[in-house]
């Protein structure tokens, strides 16, 4: 293995660490070298606190060292004021001479800016270190600067003759299709991504919480289409826990600051209409549960970049179809007795 493309990897699992906490900011992870020995390491925690290489940097014991040594991070760093000052500042003031990239930022405020200023005040700077894994590790990120559209996830989970749920159900609940290792797993995803969307007939009949009860992590907000405002105002997502937008076409204010009502047009394409939205409150992932007519709205708009798809081991015989979808770039993976398909979508 190249001596660079070694640190760089060290540094994406450091920023994995990050995953689900760091938003709306990269998860980034960086490591210090001197004399092939790695000194100091970090990765970015939260939104608000020190980046990659502020902790990696703060990491070293001696810091006399850090002038003959390479700092190495998986994200070009930022050269601008937010939450927190410019990671090029510290770098300079610490005078690391080298510095290794994995990618460059799409985020307009840095875009190439962060590693100009470096080699304006002489340090040795090298980009593209195992560039596809760097952007891999922050497709949201990637995906919600370059498209202006949160990072879409297709979710759903159907029988083995192809059925997501039945056509008649005696409880306002969920009918399982898959094990609970399955859906524990579905628990740890909505811990990773942003947000969560249903549309009402899934909130009517399963009365969901959206939530991440069967994993440690940080809820979700609530993404819920009522065009006509069915869903009843008991309804677990009124409990104002997370923030929670609601998709109408009768907008009524309510005097919560976690509930927010936003208006679209039910008769148009709506698929455009609700990223669009998303990405004014700044959601860089979304990961979409259903039901049917929901995930196709997508399908047929191509708004989607991942689809997750679970097969149950049972049949139903009859009740509400699957949606359709063509599968490509799929890989499959076995869960006890379910099967799970991840799709990717690259058009």
């Amino acid at each position: 293995m190249k001596i660079q493309e070694k640190y760089i990897r060290r540094c994406i699992e450091l920023a994995k660490n990050g995953m689900g906490t760091t938003y709306p900011n990269p998860m980034v992870g960086s490591v210090i070298v001197y004399n092939d020995k790695i000194i100091g390491e970090g990765w970015h925690k939260k939104s608000g606190e020190p980046h990659a290489e502020v902790n990696a940097i703060n990491s070293v014991k001696d810091k006399s060292l850090l002038k003959k040594s390479t700092i190495y991070v998986s994200l070009e760093p930022c050269s601008h004021f937010g939450k927190t000052p410019p990671c090029c500042d510290l770098i300079i003031q610490n005078e690391i001479p080298n510095v290794v990239v994995g990618t460059v930022d799409p985020n307009i405020k840095v875009a190439g800016t962060g590693i100009k200023k470096l080699i304006k005040t002489g340090a040795k700077v090298t980009v593209g270190i195992l560039e596809a894994e760097c952007y891999e590790l922050n497709k949201r990120f990637f995906t919600f600067h370059e498209k202006k559209r949160p990072y879409v996830i297709l979710k759903w989970a159907e029988t083995q003759d192809g059925f997501i749920a039945p056509l008649t159900k005696i409880e306002q609940k969920p009918v399982w299709i898959t094990n609970e290792f399955s859906r524990q797993w579905v628990h740890k995803w909505r811990t990773e991504e942003q947000a969560i969307l249903v549309g009402t007939n899934t909130v009517i009949e399963d009365n969901p919480k959206l939530d991440a009860r069967d994993w440690t992590g940080n809820n979700p907000i609530r993404i819920v289409l009522d065009a006509n405002n069915r869903i009843l105002k008991n309804s677990p997502i009124f409990d104002n826990r997370v923030k929670t937008i609601i998709f109408s076409n009768i907008i009524k204010p309510i005097n919560t600051e976690n509930i927010i009502f936003e208006g679209i047009d039910f008769k148009k394409n709506i698929g455009k209409q609700i990223l669009n939205v998303l990405y004014k409150h700044q959601i860089q992932s979304v990961i979409i549960e259903g039901g049917s007519q929901t995930l196709q709205t997508f399908i047929d708009e191509n708004l989607w970049d991942e689809a997750r798809i679970f097969i149950g081991n049972q049949n139903f015989e009859t009740g509400i179809k699957a949606p359709i979808l063509a599968l490509k770039n799929t890989e499959k993976q076995i869960i006890e007795n379910d099967i799970l398909l991840i799709s990717r979508n690259y058009d």
